[in-house]
């Protein structure tokens, strides 16, 4: 007997769509609190003069799933049929042993038979063809709205490049900020502005700073269990963060690579990537060279390597960072900086709790934050977020976010008890071609401005406030070229 016959298809759909019978999500699905990437999906999902399909990117555990559910329950609390609403997870056995064209024909000659209907794809890269087959659904049924997510990143973007060119928008969703997690535990909100913008501190009274300060640090002694637990909602909200930890290990890291690379690239050998995977984990924050990943790992070629590492940025573990060119000289043999896509991943693999007094590690940890919250600050921009290395002394700038025809943002971070910045430091030199300078610190009263023999002013803030900051940036849409 067939394992995928449509009767063994419908028992699936039925599993996973209970309010075809209540009319209901369970409130268990749907949690309390709604990401950021929610509110903008929904924008997307109800434009009704750009039609576009939606595809939340991520990593495993991030709440794509959960965010998919809170879209259901608004369609349903705003009177869409339960019947109209179907929510289909590539990722079961069933599933993803049927046709596409199967799973589509059950739910429609079962449950519904219009095709003005609201699809939920979760984990959508398993289905074959799937790119062609959304590109049809949005060709031939012009009142259907589509929501998929996936933890493919490239694999989803270059489907939407090609095939859904003009028919879908690709939000990504990494794991939360240091803003949402306060929000998410019920951490007391500092007092400041909704408008607030980080680069207005330059222009602010000393007294007028303190006071923001003295608001932030309501949320100061939760940053460092946010480095330690990381940003995945429901790890948050656990109360052991050693089993929080031994669940990172064993769900987003396991899982993704010893079966869901394998499974997306065929890859024959995943102790080769797990072991390139762990060797990442250990230089986050530094510059990497791909000869000497190969040569430390005896008997991993080069092509291996570099294969592995797109691989794992393609699963949202990792992010690389590019140089970027401030001196008008073309970059040579440009080598990135590899950061873990969450500092808590990092210190899970790695399974040493010294990391988190260890003033060098904590630099490393603090940075890979910075950097997280960085690029998804920018994602959907006209920009790239990448490091400068060079100037006078060949010194660095950690993080430089790249404007084409705009001043760019320096910020480099300077997470320790004593942290100068000395006159031929890089972003001394070229605060002077930057729109805004800044200077990330360690403690609550390291802040304020630093003075540039240049004449141009230099931000010093600690990082959970800067942190903060740009997370309520975020909430109320600020996004301009002053991480406003």
């Amino acid at each position: 007997m067939p394992i995928t016959t449509k009767e063994s298809i419908l028992k699936v759909l039925n599993a996973y769509n209970p309010w075809w019978r209540t009319g209901i999500v369970n409130p268990k699905m749907t949690k309390t609190y709604k990401r950021f990437a929610f509110y903008e999906a929904m924008k997307r999902l109800n434009d009704t003069k750009i039609r576009r399909s939606v595809v939340l990117t991520g990593t495993r555990r991030v709440g794509k799933t959960t965010i998919q559910y809170q879209m259901i329950d608004t369609l349903l609390s705003s009177g869409i049929a339960p019947q109209k609403i179907v929510f289909i997870s590539m990722d079961h056995p069933i599933l993803k042993l049927s046709q596409f064209q199967d799973v589509l024909e059950c739910y429609h000659e079962n449950i519904y038979a219009g095709q003005d209907v609201y699809y939920f794809f979760d984990e959508i890269q398993y289905a074959s063809d799937w790119d062609h087959w959304l590109k049809t659904i949005y060709d031939t049924q012009p009142d259907t709205r589509i929501v998929a997510t996936g933890s493919a990143s490239p694999v989803l973007i270059k489907g939407s490049q090609e095939s859904g060119a003009g028919r879908w928008t690709v939000i990504q969703v990494p794991t939360m900020s240091f803003f949402e997690y306060c929000e998410l535990i019920g951490v007391e909100k500092p007092d400041i502005p909704a408008d607030m913008k980080i680069t207005s501190l330059l222009y602010k009274s000393q007294i007028d700073r303190t006071q923001i300060m003295l608001q932030l640090s309501k949320v100061q002694h939760h940053f460092m269990r946010y480095l330690r637990v990381g940003g995945f909602p429901e790890l948050a909200l656990a109360e052991n963060d050693l089993m929080a930890q031994q669940i990172m290990r064993e769900d987003v890291v396991d899982k993704v690579l010893k079966r869901d690379l394998p499974a997306l690239y065929n890859i024959r050998n995943a102790t080769e990537m797990e072991r390139i995977f762990l060797y990442l984990c250990n230089v986050s924050s530094e510059i990497v060279s791909i000869e000497a990943i190969a040569k430390e790992l005896n008997g991993v070629s080069r092509a291996t390597v570099e294969n592995y590492i797109q691989y794992l940025e393609s699963a949202n573990l990792i992010y690389q960072s590019w140089p970027v060119d401030m001196a008008g000289k073309k970059i040579l043999k440009a080598r990135p900086k590899i950061y873990i896509a969450d500092a808590a991943i990092r210190n899970a693999v790695l399974m040493d709790e010294s990391l988190m007094t260890d003033s060098t590690e904590m630099g490393k940890i603090v940075e890979t934050a910075v950097y997280k919250h960085i690029a998804a600050f920018y994602y959907q921009f006209a920009t790239s977020v990448g490091y400068f290395r060079g100037g006078r002394k060949n010194k660095e700038i950690d993080v430089v976010v790249d404007y084409p025809n705009i001043k760019n943002i320096l910020i480099e971070v300077k997470y320790r008890d004593s942290a100068p910045i000395a006159d031929d430091d890089a972003i001394v030199e070229y605060c002077n071609d930057a729109s805004a300078s800044i200077v990330v610190t360690k403690n609550a009263n390291d802040f304020g401005i630093h003075n540039t023999k240049q004449g141009k002013d230099l931000l010093r803030i600690p990082a959970f406030a800067f942190l903060y900051l740009l997370g309520n940036a975020e909430k109320h849409g600020y996004r301009g070229t002053e991480l406003d």
